[in-house]
């Protein structure tokens, strides 16, 4: 199974430890769950934690139960988070290999590259499709980055990413 929500990478990697421990080790609800997650972590909204939620599961730092969501005994480390994020989270990988082909590549060009993979059902589902694409993948290249997957490559005013 392939997860989609990605939520914005943190500055530093501690704050993904920060957001396992918020989540319970008794299994709850995921609005119980939702609500830990805004008050412990001050986060703007319970869709907010809910995008976490879920991301959580992808790395497997958290996982769903028949009582509810509760974070794994799982230590968060770079090396797992990264392994995680290329096999359990859609279109990592791909944005990952557009990056060794054709890298260093701008936010925007490296969804051009992608937007193919987008299920056509997607495309149907959300009329501003492109403009969740396009932040799902400037996420994803930010976690690429955070994961130590890739870089991040400034010049003439413009961020790039290529390959680490």
């Amino acid at each position: 199974m392939k997860f989609k929500p990605v939520p914005p990478a943190p500055e530093a990697f501690a704050y993904v430890e920060r957001v396992q421990r918020a989540v319970p080790l008794v299994p709850g609800t995921e609005d119980d769950c939702c609500a830990r997650l805004v008050d412990r972590l001050d986060l703007p909204s319970r869709d907010t934690a809910r995008t976490w939620l879920t991301f959580l599961r992808a790395l497997e730092l958290a996982e769903e139960t028949p009582s509810g969501y509760r974070r794994t005994d799982a230590a968060p480390t770079v090396s797992g988070c990264r392994e995680a994020l290329l096999t359990r989270v859609f279109a990592a990988d791909a944005v990952r290999e557009t990056l060794a082909e054709a890298g260093p590549l701008t936010a925007a060009a490296a969804f051009e590259r992608v937007r193919e993979r987008v299920p056509t059902w997607e495309r149907h589902r959300d009329t501003e499709w492109t403009d969740t694409w396009r932040e799902r993948v400037s996420h994803l290249l930010d976690w690429l980055v955070l994961l130590g997957a890739a870089e991040r490559v400034d010049g003439d005013g413009t961020t790039r990413y290529r390959l680490a």
